[in-house]
């Protein structure tokens, strides 16, 4: 982690636009089509279905992310929908904003948690052989990328395509999981600490709506007014269109999540989280 943080930095002084567009698209491959595409609004909580073949095309893509393989990844984000804000949540503010953002991840506690417990989680994923073992060889995705770019562009084009790319991507995943519980509009009573942050949604092609998220977690669609963008709603529905996706899941009507009344002022989430949880490797 420390090395990717570094080498992001070393790639500003080495700019090129091409390994800004290589850059650019490799982090909408992976942090559109693998994270919010496919690990996320597809394999966490099936907001829509699809032919194996592109499942497995966007759970591959999400592997470029660094964020793990997708047993590890969506295991952890169920849990996090089942114990939101509370003891057991991975990543909640509550224990501390630094913790939330990236504290569980340096730590290596949540990276080392066996397959086998977090199972109980996954069992649809546990028994597709092709997740057991891109689960395990995650990091296969990035290596040969990596070497890829490196032969066929050179070194510069790497520090952007490969290590500012991620790093970049990484902070985006990890804001939801922090900043979307301590700044934003509240839209919906879930309950929890989560809010709509649309600088957040902007960076995370979509992922930033987080109350929406809560509120109807099995949806497909996170932006659910014109004005909030959403770009992995519209992929997902450019590809209903031409019929690569269908049962798309939507927000229920009858939904029991109660919507803050619209002509109520806007619920700003500004509360202090605790002092931060202690970040040596172990730490409780």
């Amino acid at each position: 982690m420390v090395v990717y943080h570094v080498l992001a930095v070393v790639a500003l002084f080495h700019f090129s636009w091409q390994g800004l567009g290589i850059a650019f698209f490799l982090w909408w491959v992976s942090t559109s089509l693998g994270i919010g595409v496919g690990y996320h609004r597809l394999l966490t909580h099936r907001g829509f279905r699809c032919p194996k073949w592109l499942e497995y095309f966007f759970a591959t893509c999400g592997t470029l992310a660094l964020e793990g393989g997708p047993i590890f990844w969506v295991a952890i984000h169920r849990i996090h929908h089942q114990l939101t804000d509370r003891e057991g949540d991975p990543h909640s503010p509550r224990d501390g904003k630094w913790w939330s953002h990236m504290g569980w991840i340096v730590t290596g506690k949540a990276l080392h948690r066996a397959t086998e417990e977090l199972g109980p989680y996954v069992p649809d994923l546990r028994r597709d052989k092709f997740y057991l073992w891109l689960s395990k060889y995650h990091w296969i995705t990035q290596v040969v990328v990596g070497v890829t770019v490196l032969y066929f562009f050179g070194w510069n084009v790497t520090l952007w395509a490969v290590f500012l790319r991620t790093v970049v991507g990484l902070h985006g995943t990890w804001l939801v999981n922090s900043a979307t519980h301590l700044w934003g509009s509240k839209r919906w009573d879930t309950g929890d600490d989560s809010t709509n942050n649309f600088w957040i949604a902007l960076v995370t092609w979509g992922e930033g709506w987080h109350n929406n998220h809560h509120a109807h977690p099995s949806s497909a669609r996170h932006g659910l007014r014109w004005w909030e963008v959403d770009t992995n709603w519209y992929l997902i529905s450019a590809m209903s269109a031409v019929g690569l996706v269908h049962d798309i899941k939507l927000p229920r009507a009858d939904s029991r999540v109660k919507e803050i009344l619209p002509n109520a002022p806007a619920v700003v989430k500004t509360t202090p989280a605790p002092a931060d949880r202690a970040m040596s490797v172990g730490a409780d």
